[in-house]
């Protein structure tokens, strides 16, 4: 059976890619679908009803959750051609100022959950299978007043790129996403909305081309995408200016 699996399925960009998968990869015969609220899991998936899903609700901030993900691919042994690794959250705020919970929690389920789940899932992925990390441009700079959450973007950036050459040999394709700011839940959770001037400012990325590309570049095996030139632009900035001076302009 070949299977899609996406984390942070529940809405937002995680909902688009359910979209995409449908519509450009017709192979796929089962879409698991990762995240705690079942409901909305359950909804996607009504909305899709001629497709089979899969409705897991597991918390990834939660180690135990990464037992039940492997004994459920233990128990189906599905090919897994395609892993969305999409769940994540941010949050708004000095890191002196913010209890220590919010930045623990982006950091258990940005990085470790990711981790894990990306490594529970190989063993089940055959040559030509893909993944897709999503990672953000807070990646490539140092972001003040959202420090951990750009942190644990690096770090996707950084092993995705690492994991790319390693599952080269396999036939494994690595490709790292970089959106900027979408209209999605994600400003919600992160407190964001009124309190960042920096985000007002910026031009927004749509969810749906974000998902429709980069899942049509990581089709092509391609390495890295970034939407809008505004923020490819940034990146060459990332590499080639002092971080000193990028954080002038990219606190939030």
């Amino acid at each position: 059976m070949k299977v899609a699996v996406i984390t942070g399925a529940s809405s937002g960009l995680g909902e688009e890619y359910v979209r995409q998968v449908i519509k450009q990869l017709p192979e796929i015969e089962e879409i698991w679908l990762i995240a705690r609220r079942l409901e909305r899991l359950e909804s996607i998936a009504a909305r899709f009803a001629e497709h089979r899903f899969r409705c897991l609700s597991l918390d990834l901030t939660d180690p135990k959750s990464f037992a039940v993900y492997q004994q459920e691919l233990e128990t189906a042994k599905p090919e897994v051609q395609l892993l969305i690794n999409n769940a994540g959250f941010g949050k708004l705020g000095n890191v002196a100022e913010t209890d220590y919970p919010e930045q623990t929690g982006m950091i258990d389920l940005n990085c470790r959950a990711l981790t894990a789940v990306t490594t529970i899932t190989i063993p089940y992925m055959p040559k030509g299978s893909g993944i897709l990390n999503v990672s953000s441009i807070a990646s490539y700079a140092p972001t003040p007043r959202m420090a951990v959450y750009g942190a644990t973007k690096s770090f996707v950036s950084s092993f995705s790129k690492a994991l790319r050459e390693e599952l080269k040999p396999l036939g494994i394709t690595v490709l790292t996403v970089c959106p900027g700011p979408m209209a999605t839940d994600f400003l919600e959770v992160a407190d964001i909305v009124g309190r960042s001037r920096t985000f007002e400012t910026l031009p927004y990325c749509h969810p749906q081309k974000v998902a429709a590309v980069s899942l049509a570049r990581l089709c092509r095996k391609k390495v890295w995408y970034t939407n809008r030139l505004f923020y490819k632009f940034y990146r060459v900035l990332g590499k080639v200016l002092p971080h000193s001076f990028i954080m002038k302009f990219s606190k939030t």
